[in-house]
């Protein structure tokens, strides 16, 4: 009798063009469309071709939420992808591999013959037949998904892939291998598979995004090449600039204008973006800004992952005026977050920041289809309640924010006026009707006004998301993509007899003090998970909070957070040579 796992890991190594991520998109679409949950993200080196590459992905029927490290099948398209993850191998875990040699006996190691099974570059078809057959996955499902993902583009191969496929699964039949299969499916209702980044792309436009600016930088040009996808069909204007100084500052003049505006851009590229942050500030712009985080300094590793501009985008600007910064730990909260960002923006009048990384902007995962029939756009222009004789684009209000009118609209758009009305931004201090005045009593009055919007910032900050039966023994707190392994770590900590929760952080600024600080003073030890060496939100909680978190989980290798990583760190144990 074939032995079932609740868990399945499989990696796909080999070098850049070989075609993994073929084979990964295409099993993961299979094992979602059969009813599983899927977590699947993709490691490869900054160039073009050649170089170590992997697809990763969990398959279990219940939810995964954080990637695994312990391989239970691994495809290695090359020699080298064996020797590097051959520690890495579960209990029981085998190793494809293209060769001739006969399976009789072998132990840990299946020999495919796959130029064999499939002509030229079909082999990667074999291969996918190959894992499908392993995994107790029926072979139509396979050839469907196959069908459904050439079929438009390439009709003509899907016959041949196909064929791949069959002989594939004949092959394996005959061989005297047995190998643990996948635990049957639980799910029935259809599922999404998309990425983090496809979601931020989804929620804006949910949101009624109708302007993008971007200059291509990895990792955040996936919410780009998302969008170009949908911008004719959106209405969505997708423009791309020379230069990230050109990003943000056209994005601003879309949003005076009047259309809801976003952009995205690495570290590096906000760098060149801290005046136009400024400016936005200043002359009360509403704008969403997403920061897809890798690791710096300088160009660093630009195709890894990493936790490292949370200080950067706090302070990023020169001058004081207020912000919002939101850290989404998983593809539904991409979706939402981002919309929240667009609310906030518009409420506000400013800037509002979304920080992604590389793990969770190209990570992928099955989530619910969302009621996009239910949202309405979000309100971008603020009217006054009535129409002046002279408009002033910087009225002193109660809550700090002024009414809002678009340059050159008289009619229409919502909008209450009939006449002609002189709309005016600027960047230099200015009195009410936007005109530069150095009057001390004008400054003084126009910084308090700008940052008494933080208040109102505070009355829509999205709360910490705590164990609703957590009872504060150990708390571990998380912010961003991190929150995944945390709460794995915590599920494999409990297994233990360990009592021990996890509060994770959708929104770092404004830091929902009060809230945050009940649930750090009422634990007896505190943990803070983070993807960089200094501990930032550690230290920010400090700051603003007086609350220190003396334990730390740091990781900053480049790769993902892992559970084990967690309860590696927890239980004191130290790398040798960089291997545990």
């Amino acid at each position: 009798m074939v032995m079932k796992k609740d868990l399945m890991k499989i990696v796909i190594g080999g070098e850049a063009g070989q075609g993994l991520a073929t084979i990964g998109n295409v099993l993961s679409l299979t094992l979602v469309r059969a009813g599983y949950s899927l977590l699947a993200w993709q490691e490869f080196e900054s160039r073009i071709r050649g170089g170590h590459n992997t697809f990763s992905l969990c398959s279990s029927p219940d939810p995964c939420l954080g990637p695994r490290e312990h391989i239970d099948l691994l495809v290695a398209l090359d020699d080298n992808t064996a020797s590097i993850h051959e520690n890495d191998l579960s209990l029981g875990g085998i190793v494809l591999r293209d060769s001739d040699d006969d399976n009789e006996g072998s132990s840990g190691i299946l020999n495919v013959p796959f130029h064999k099974l499939a002509e030229g570059r079909y082999a990667n078809s074999a291969a996918l037949g190959i894992i499908g057959g392993l995994l107790g996955i029926d072979q139509e499902a396979v050839t469907a998904t196959v069908k459904h993902f050439f079929g438009a583009a390439h009709p003509e191969a899907v016959e041949k892939n196909v064929k791949s496929i069959a002989d594939a699964y004949a092959w394996l039949q005959e061989q005297p291998f047995e190998f643990a299969q996948l635990a049957s499916a639980k799910r029935e209702e259809p599922h999404l598979f998309m990425s983090g980044h496809q979601a931020v792309a989804l929620g804006a436009l949910s949101a009624g995004l109708k302007f993008y600016s971007y200059y291509p930088m990895s990792p955040a040009t996936s919410i780009a090449e998302t969008l170009v996808k949908w911008a004719g069909k959106m209405g969505v204007i997708v423009e791309q600039c020379e230069d990230e100084i050109s990003v943000l500052n056209m994005a601003l003049g879309a949003s005076y204008a009047g259309a809801p505006s976003m952009v995205a851009t690495s570290g590096g590229g906000f760098a060149l973006m801290a005046e136009a942050v400024s400016l936005a500030g200043i002359s009360e712009i509403p704008v969403v800004i997403v920061i897809a985080q890798r690791p710096g300094p300088a160009t660093g590793l630009p195709t890894r992952t990493e936790q490292g501009d949370l200080e950067l985008v706090l302070h990023g600007g020169h001058g004081e005026f207020p912000r919002a910064i939101f850290t989404p730990g998983t593809v539904e909260e991409c979706f939402h977050v981002t919309r929240k960002a667009f609310e906030v923006a518009a409420m506000t009048h400013g800037p509002v920041f979304i920080l992604t990384d590389q793990y969770l902007a190209d990570s992928y995962t099955n989530v619910k289809p969302f009621a996009m029939d239910e949202l309405e756009p979000v309100p971008w222009v603020r009217f006054p309640d009535t129409a002046d004789d002279a408009f002033l684009s910087y009225r002193f209000t109660e809550d700090g924010v002024s009414p809002r009118l678009i340059p050159g609209l008289t009619t229409g758009g919502g909008s209450p006026y009939e006449t002609h009305q002189l709309v005016i931004a600027d960047c230099h201090e200015h009195t009410e009707d936007g005109h530069i005045s150095e009057d001390a009593s004008v400054r003084k009055s126009m910084v308090e006004k700008r940052l008494s919007k933080t208040s109102l910032m505070r009355g829509h900050v999205c709360q910490p998301v705590a164990d609703e039966d957590f009872h504060g023994e150990m708390l571990i707190v998380s912010w961003g993509s991190t929150t995944g392994a945390v709460k794995e770590a915590v599920k494999d900590l409990r297994e233990k007899g360990v009592a021990v929760g996890a509060l994770h952080l959708p929104q770092v600024w404004p830091l929902p003090e009060k809230e945050l600080l009940e649930h750090l003073q009422g634990s007896e030890r505190v943990v803070c998970v983070e993807q960089n060496a200094t501990g930032q939100l550690a230290r920010l909680i400090r700051k603003e909070t007086g609350f220190t978190i003396e334990e730390r989980v740091l990781r900053y290798d480049g790769r993902p957070m892992s559970p084990e990583y967690i309860l590696r760190e927890l239980n004191g144990e130290k790398r040798n040579n960089g291997k545990w």
